[in-house]
């Protein structure tokens, strides 16, 4: 169904109509928050649905019978580690290899419902190729802004799918507002992280999917975080979910992970702070996590602090290390974000006791970094000789 309305994140007495394309709150500049008229969800009725991301329609902002813009995303297994208790989510496995397919599938579709003809974001690799992919799908524009040193087989997959892609010096935050400006200037949508409410809407499906997978409510979530918007998005849905009957008031901790180069949210965290300062000259080889900062900050951190949850910030060579683990010793194809939520769990649970199941996110595909300095070796066989 379409959302009832729009509602600023800082203050809800801001309210929006969704029947109009929507960016943030025009009185703060918050994010706004999709709001639905009545949030029931029966769980047969789900259950005799696809498998895909699409089989919650009843929370998601879309009619009965409307067909939404999709490559089959979301449906992502959850698959246990030999540590006892900890599963890792791996978002790798969507349509265009990371998690973003999930919100740019929901952006466009409500885009494209609402008359757009032109799309921009920023990116730093995964949302740009990914907002290229279902552009392509919705047969709408597509420009990409990225840092000049994004992979590129990110910017390779970015243009194949028809997008402009232009390279920015800087990095992401400057490519925001040229994203922005370009929007200003061309009447192109703006589709960066927070600027518009839908891709949260297509991000917190991964929470819904982990209560159908587990039975019930996982007891902690590491989640490699940069823009926020994962980890905001399922903080939601768990509260829609409590809304519809499916759970009750129980809620997983949170782990926010971060690279120590680039650490914004865990250093407002340990301050105790409501927002957090950019993190200057910030540096990691993560590329999905070198995020200086951004307008969810404050959205991040509640949900962080509401859940009881954590931080910790990891060192490059600790990611690639774990990443590799997760390679060699279990078969998943995790990044360095995904391997670096493995090296916060070890961190973590010497400090504390995390409550199970754990459930750890590999948010893209090792294969679109693989140019990055990680040569693939071939050993001749007799045969080939």
């Amino acid at each position: 169904m379409k959302p009832a309305h729009l509602e600023c994140s800082r203050d809800a007495t801001h309210s929006f109509s969704p029947l109009a394309a929507a960016t943030v709150c025009a009185h703060d500049g918050a994010p706004l928050l999709v709001r639905y008229p009545v949030e029931r969800m029966a769980r047969e009725r789900v259950a005799a649905r696809p498998w895909t991301m699409w089989r919650y329609r009843e929370l998601l902002p879309i009619d009965d019978g409307e067909e939404p813009v999709t490559l089959g995303e979301g449906a992502t297994p959850l698959i246990p580690l030999r540590l006892d208790g900890v599963y890792v989510k791996d978002e790798g496995q969507n349509p265009t290899g990371s998690f973003k397919s999930r919100g740019m599938s929901a952006a466009v579709t409500v885009a494209k419902r609402l008359g757009v003809t032109s799309l921009v974001a920023p990116s730093a690799g995964n949302a740009g190729s990914a907002l290229a992919a279902y552009g392509a799908r919705a047969e709408l524009n597509v420009r990409v802004y990225v840092p000049r040193d994004t992979p590129g087989t990110l910017i390779e997959e970015t243009e194949g799918y028809g997008a402009e892609v232009v390279l920015v010096d800087g990095l992401i935050d400057e490519a925001g507002r040229l994203a922005a400006a370009y929007a200003s200037d061309s009447g192109a949508f703006n589709v960066a992280t927070f600027r518009e409410p839908y891709r949260v809407e297509g991000k917190k499906t991964m929470a819904y999917e982990l209560v159908e997978q587990l039975g019930g409510v996982p007891g902690t979530i590491v989640y490699p975080t940069g823009g926020g918007t994962g980890l905001v998005a399922m903080w939601k849905a768990f509260g829609e979910l409590e809304r519809a009957g499916w759970i009750g008031a129980e809620r997983p901790v949170l782990v926010a992970v971060q690279a120590d180069g680039c650490a914004p949210i865990v250093a407002a965290f340990e301050r105790g702070d409501e927002s957090a300062a950019r993190a200057e000259n910030g540096s990691t080889r993560m590329w999905g996590l070198r995020v200086p900062g951004g307008i969810g900050d404050r959205l991040t951190l509640r949900a962080l602090r509401e859940s009881r949850g954590h931080t910790v910030a990891v060192a490059d060579e600790l990611a690639e290390a774990a990443m590799a683990e997760l390679h060699r010793r279990e078969g998943i194809d995790a990044t360095e974000e995904g391997g670096a939520t493995l090296a916060a769990l070890r961190v973590l649970r010497r400090r504390v006791d995390l409550p199970t199941p754990i459930v750890l996110f590999n948010t893209a595909t090792s294969l679109k970094y693989a140019p990055r300095g990680r040569p693939v070796t071939l050993r001749s066989s007799p045969e080939s000789d």
